[in-house]
């Protein structure tokens, strides 16, 4: 800095970099099971928070080539040609996001099981060892600990010959994981396992989780179907008066479709574990805003920020909803069951409407953006909640490796 030139005020420097930094981002998340999930241009991140209470961050790189801008010289971007064309774009970037969100939603919660800690909870609730005193409850610690380590090697050792036992703890280490698991078990979300989760815990093993979640995908799905597509259309079904033209018959199916959607999303938010995920969904978007404010990621300016965003995937399907009320009157079939699966046909068509619009919606501000992120908007005071600092702190830590260092490669 020349010599004669005063130092910016923190707000003269806040104003400089809006100036000449901000912008609508492209970067977007998801909501974890007590994390977040980012993905930028060219790398994506999620940060999840242990049962011990850290952060623990994943990282990986998208796949991405470069070409030479023949007008400016640079290296920019080559797009594939689905991400290019109008209407396709929308659908493939919605099965690809799901793909991401399911594979990234199963490693968060299978990052929520420490099979130690469990064991460590297990055996405090058996033993009932606080009733003890201290000296005494770091003593039967330690010879949990070394009966732990001794079944451990012995399984380890049949199944590879190469195997270096654990041993016997010493005085120290049986100190550190003391500490650690005291710790760890006072944000362990303990449960006593049934018969049926004992039995298919001894027969399936480590697969147990990764078959539990793919079950709960299939009958998820099914639930969306029965729930969103054919329950609203058996109903209307029912109302001879509604079913006399296909336009009063889509509206009518629309709106029950929307009024289920708002129920069954506030009645998953009552829920402990979900409303612990619309507030991560809550952090998420304040500290992509944040950023977008070209304000630097801390907790104290992250707090400041909307929760609601334009961009969010709650807006998107509320907007699915809504343009598949306008596609509907086009459906010919009266038998419910046709009617379904021409409203299956019709998906890829909506999603890439949708899509296109939220496109519009997340780069302009005008009145038109205004009206159309409303109804999406206003959803999200159901589907986000105000964060903690140590969701925002997970938030940042999934945001920060996803800014790429040219931000001319962020441009939405």
């Amino acid at each position: 800095m020349p010599e004669n030139m005063e130092p910016l005020s923190a707000e003269a420097e806040q104003s400089a970099a809006k100036a000449e930094y901000a912008h609508k981002s492209k970067i977007g998340g998801q909501a974890l099971i007590e994390g977040v999930m980012m993905k930028g241009a060219f790398r994506g991140a999620m940060a999840c928070r242990l049962p011990n209470g850290e952060i623990d961050l994943e990282t990986w790189e998208l796949p991405a080539s470069f070409e030479t801008d023949p007008k400016t010289g640079k290296q920019r971007v080559v797009r594939k040609w689905y991400q290019k064309v109008p209407l396709v774009r929308g659908c493939v970037n919605f099965v690809l996001s799901m793909a991401d969100g399911y594979r990234c939603m199963m490693k968060s919660a299978e990052k929520q099981f420490d099979e130690e800690v469990d064991d460590f909870c297990a055996w405090k609730k058996h033993e009932k060892i606080e009733k003890l005193p201290e000296e005494a409850q770091f003593s039967r610690f330690g010879e949990w600990l070394t009966a732990e380590r001794e079944k451990i090697d012995k399984e380890k050792a049949k199944e590879d010959k190469d195997y270096q036992p654990l041993g016997i703890p010493d005085a120290e280490t049986i100190r550190k994981r003391w500490d650690y698991l005291q710790k760890a078990a006072e944000h362990y979300d303990y449960e006593e396992p049934g018969k049926i989760e004992q039995w298919l815990d001894d027969k399936l093993g480590d697969k147990i989780f990764s078959i539990i979640m793919t079950i709960a995908l299939i009958l998820g799905m099914l639930l969306a179907i029965g729930l969103f597509m054919y329950l609203p259309k058996l109903v209307v079904s029912w109302i001879k008066p509604l079913t006399e033209s296909r336009i009063i018959k889509s509206c009518a199916e629309g709106l029950v479709k929307i009024v289920l959607f708002v129920l069954y999303m506030w009645l998953t938010g009552l829920g402990k574990s979900i409303r612990r995920t619309y507030e991560y969904h809550g952090a998420e978007h304040k500290t992509i805003a944040c950023f977008e404010a070209a304000l630097p990621l801390t907790v104290e300016n992250v707090k400041k920020q909307c929760r609601f965003h334009p961009r969010c995937g709650t807006s998107f399907i509320f907007l699915v909803l809504l343009i598949g009320i306008f596609f509907g009157c086009f459906n010919p079939y009266t038998v419910v069951w046709q009617r379904v699966l021409f409203g299956f046909a019709l998906l890829p068509l909506i999603m890439g409407v949708s899509y296109e619009l939220i496109r519009i919606a997340g780069r302009y501000d005008n009145i038109f953006t205004r009206i159309l992120s409303a109804p999406g908007l206003w959803m999200q005071r159901i589907t986000t909640r105000e964060p903690d600092a140590s969701q925002i702190e997970c938030a940042i830590a999934a945001m920060e490796p996803c800014i790429p260092e040219n931000m001319e490669d962020d441009i939405w």
